[in-house]
């Protein structure tokens, strides 16, 4: 029973994490003062296509997830879930907020965006069901082709960055204030909200279900925050002393 609940809490922490997170995203979009990498991709391609940002979010995602299969990276539900739900709780965002009056109503949504982006991320990762589809490329890049974490991870959203600047996404200032600022404020959300630890009893059910995101985190804690998905910064979970430690 006691496991039972502590599943459904759990579940419950990840699908409000990306609940909150694609709400997130909806705020630093309508600030329009410039957004994370990965979200300037999907709004170019978004605008060179007629595609919703919603929609190229999840397909993204899902692209990226299939390079998981030569990286031999293992996804958990929260992987899944994040493939398919921050998508449409992007969407659903854009269509509940207003678009900004001014340059100060302009920042203080991105702000606001922002800080809650880094609440989402602890809550999606104190859920410990695994990481988002494009933290585990960075880490299945370090572990199978040896590069440090920062390297991939600067090559990679250097190269969506790009890519979605060239196709019309908004970068800017907020861009910039984005990479300074994530990972610091993850910082001080993802141990503050950091998941609880198991019924003692059931140890192996919880360590098991752990490993899901200590695997594919590897050393990436090391890195900041990915932006579109959140980033496996969290302590090593919990696990039996046999197993290896990760992030």
């Amino acid at each position: 029973m006691r496991l039972d609940l502590f599943m459904t809490f759990r579940l419950l922490r990840l699908l409000v994490g990306l609940a909150l997170y694609g709400f997130a995203e909806a705020l630093m979009i309508r600030g329009a003062i410039g957004i994370d990498p990965w979200t300037v991709f999907s709004q170019g391609i978004s605008r060179s296509t007629g595609l919703s940002i919603g929609l190229l979010t999840n397909l993204i995602g899902l692209a990226v997830l299939l390079l998981w299969i030569p990286l031999r990276q293992r996804p958990g539900l929260g992987t899944v879930l994040n493939v398919l739900l921050l998508g449409p709780f992007m969407e659903l965002g854009l269509w509940l907020l207003p678009v900004p009056g001014s340059l100060t109503l302009q920042v203080l949504s991105f702000t606001a965006g922002l800080l809650l982006l880094a609440v989402a991320s602890g809550l999606y990762i104190g859920a410990r069901f695994g990481p988002g589809p494009r933290d585990g490329l960075m880490t299945g890049l370090h572990a199978r082709l040896g590069w440090p974490i920062w390297l991939g991870r600067t090559l990679v959203e250097a190269t969506v960055l790009g890519a979605g600047w060239l196709l019309g996404g908004d970068v800017g200032l907020g861009t910039l204030a984005f990479a300074l600022l994530i990972g610091p404020l993850c910082g001080v959300t993802l141990p503050l909200l950091a998941g609880r630890k198991a019924p003692a009893r059931n140890a192996p059910v919880a360590a098991g279900a752990a490993l899901e995101v200590a695997d594919a985190a590897g050393p990436a804690a090391a890195g900041p925050v990915s932006p579109s998905t959140p980033s496996p910064l969290l302590p090593p979970p919990s696990r039996p002393a046999s197993s290896r430690a990760p992030a």
